[in-house]
């Protein structure tokens, strides 16, 4: 129950990922660079990449992101919904329903959504419609920076590269021009939280993305 040995080869070519954002960018900025590594070591696995909230511009900038980042892996999906931006929780049903029809086709191995006590409603839905849709599945729940204030103490850290560290961030800043003008969209705020959860996590590489884990067997 909801474990993974990611350091056993003979996994790779059965690992399904999910990675779940609920607006365009939010997997990229949140878990990018781990996926990136995971491609690395798991070329062979699957991933199905949803977001739930994009339409016209912003999902074509969507796919187009999703596709990049999954370029390394020999199989994936790209799902992308068009569920009103900020009203989430006021349509709560309909995506509800949306999680349940993503249950009947993925049981993935290693879940990737949005932490439990992150301030946007929307985030904050999707994380819970997560946990109470996949029970028996490992979560890992990413952060995303913005003016709410609701950094936390993630307890899980995976060291990046320089190299993949600007993979993505060079990929987020040329897929989401909508975005450029958002003063929280800017380089130096997306390295900086890198390289703070990666001195908290003493990385080797001194960068390194921070998850939540709630529930994991060893």
């Amino acid at each position: 129950m909801l474990g993974l040995r990611l350091d056993d080869d003979s996994v790779a070519d059965a690992l399904t990922i999910l990675a779940l954002g609920a607006h365009a960018d939010d997997v990229e900025i949140g878990c990018g660079g781990t996926l990136l590594r995971l491609a690395e070591k798991y070329p062979y696995a699957t991933v199905h990449w949803v977001v739930l909230s994009a339409a016209g511009v912003r999902a074509d900038e969507a796919r187009q992101s999703a596709a990049e980042f999954l370029e390394g892996f020999a199989s994936s999906k790209i799902d992308v919904a068009r569920f009103r931006d900020g009203f989430f929780p006021y349509t709560g049903g309909d995506v509800k329903e949306f999680f349940e029809r993503l249950k009947g086709e993925v049981s993935p191995d290693l879940i990737f959504t949005h932490q439990r006590a992150d301030l946007h409603q929307d985030h904050r839905i999707v994380s819970e419609l997560t946990w109470n849709t996949f029970r028996n599945h490992l979560i890992l729940e990413y952060e995303i920076p913005k003016y709410d204030g609701d950094f936390g103490a993630p307890n899980v850290f995976v060291a990046l590269s320089e190299l993949v560290s600007r993979r993505k961030i060079d990929a987020i800043l040329a897929h989401f021009g909508t975005q450029l003008d958002k003063h929280w969209f800017t380089e130096d705020v997306l390295f900086s939280l890198l390289r703070l959860r990666g001195m908290e996590s003493n990385s080797p590489t001194e960068r390194a993305e921070a998850f939540y884990c709630r529930k994991l067997v060893l």
